[in-house]
């Protein structure tokens, strides 16, 4: 039996509460209007290219990225083009978006849509990375940086091995669970590809023992793969970090201030690998996304399979209605999931669930005066003092907060979960990552 690996330092164990684990994707067709930003994923935000009044087919280019940093988004249905103004996102701000009436759903046809497994990979690596960027393909785990900028080693670095993050140790998400249950196949010829594309001859699937079903399946899915193992994981939060992934599965520490490449390793999640197998194998763009919606109080917790663009609203009603005790609406997870206000903001690919927390859960006691216990100290993942770094923040020491390795903070929230006096240590955290970052720009900028 294959030992069980986690990471050594900090974490926690909230409960899990995965109310959807045993519901299938269910796909939830288009309809009404959509809303697609032009702005999904970390970097520069894509520029329309079409136009108020322009009739556009499924996987049709809406807007195109405007730097190497930034990603391609393509339209998830036909129809016409209503306009592009301005709309609310999850960020909670107005963003340029292209809104689209639903006529119908016609494809472009040279999108594969058949369900036949296409398992020979036949695109060279430059091709492969061509495909994956001009189909908009992002970090569907929530980071939402471009995939193709990770695949492409800097100069100087050498990628040694590809970890297939499939932990989603965030409570009450099961959208990975299920991918990886139902789409097994398509995300090892997706790993296959993405292995061509680093130029490594391994790669591993961590799963946490909470999931022994998607453990079982691609482990017999893997038995004939050369080079592609699974790595069962202890359940502890937040080892789907990818610091945190890298040092459960390879006992390797990605430096402070460094990336996986540093230590020669490249971490895809599973949505995203599914994703690229689509993009390469079927000539498919990022157009559509499994989304957890999920809550003890909802009638009909759910995976859906969703198109890019579709209100939040239409997932909420497909789960079964907005439960009369619900008192707060979380985009992702409860730990690094954002509130948001209003149920009329699209889904986008960072989105992996919809959570929604009943009245009497969703309020944050008064917080107390510390009592100096280290607890946020001891399970910090990565080797912070969470009370003082909220302390600078709270006095404008940013400064100081750099010296302390603020900019080291994955904003997991174990330190305000764990806090026994319920002090708001991650958003004073947040403020400190704010403002030592403008003060890191300005001194590059300087330089120049």
């Amino acid at each position: 039996m294959q030992k069980i690996k986690t990471f050594p330092k900090g974490g926690v164990h909230p409960p899990e509460h995965k109310l959807s684990a045993g519901r299938p994707i269910e796909v939830l067709p288009p309809g009404g209007r959509v809303v697609v930003p032009v702005v999904q994923h970390i970097g520069a935000p894509a520029e329309p290219v079409v136009q108020r009044g322009d009739e556009v087919k499924v996987g049709q280019l809406l807007a195109k990225s405007s730097g190497y940093v930034s990603a391609n988004v393509h339209s998830p249905v036909s129809g016409k083009v209503f306009r592009i103004d301005k709309r609310f996102d999850a960020s909670g701000y107005k963003r340029t978006s292209v809104i689209i009436d639903v006529e119908g759903d016609d494809w472009l046809p040279e999108i594969d849509r058949s369900e036949t497994l296409v398992r020979e990979i036949t695109a060279a690596r430059e091709e492969i990375l061509a495909r994956i960027q001009e189909a908009g393909i992002v970090g569907m785990g929530g980071a939402t940086f471009p995939s193709h900028v990770k695949l492409n080693v800097p100069r100087g670095k050498k990628a040694e091995l590809l970890i297939i993050n499939g932990v989603e140790c965030e409570p009450y998400l099961t959208a990975d669970h299920r991918l990886m249950l139902e789409r097994g196949e398509e995300l090892l010829v997706g790993t296959r590809i993405l292995m061509k594309a680093l130029g490594v001859d391994r790669a591993v699937i961590g799963i946490e023992n909470n999931k022994p079903d998607a453990i079982e399946h691609l482990s017999r899915l893997t038995a004939a793969e050369e080079g592609i193992t699974v790595q069962p994981l202890k359940v502890k939060y937040p080892q789907g970090g990818e610091k945190q992934l890298i040092k459960a599965v390879t006992g390797r520490e990605v430096p402070s201030g460094g990336l996986p490449i540093d230590v020669g390793v490249v971490v895809h999640n599973v949505g995203t690998t599914v994703a690229a197998y689509e993009a390469v194998q079927k000539n498919k763009p990022l157009i559509e996304r499994v989304v957890t919606v999920t809550g003890k109080s909802l009638a009909k917790p759910s995976n859906f399979l969703v198109r890019i663009g579709t209100p939040i609203s239409a997932l909420v009603d497909a789960a079964g209605g907005l439960p009369d005790d619900t008192g707060k609406v979380v985009l992702g997870g409860p730990m690094m999931g954002k509130a948001v206000a209003r149920l009329d903001i699209p889904v986008t690919k960072g989105i992996s669930g919809v959570l929604l927390i009943p009245d009497a859960e969703a309020h944050r006691r008064p917080y107390q005066a510390c009592i100096r216990c280290a607890r946020c100290v001891s399970v910090c993942p990565m080797g912070l003092e969470p009370y003082l770094l909220m302390d600078l923040g709270v006095h404008e020491r940013f400064e100081r907060a750099r010296d302390e390795r603020v900019m080291d903070c994955i904003e997991c929230g174990s330190c305000s979960y764990i806090c026994p006096a319920d002090r708001p240590l991650l958003d004073y955290i947040r403020l400190d990552k704010l403002r030592v970052g403008e003060m890191i720009r300005k001194a590059k900028q300087a330089v120049k």
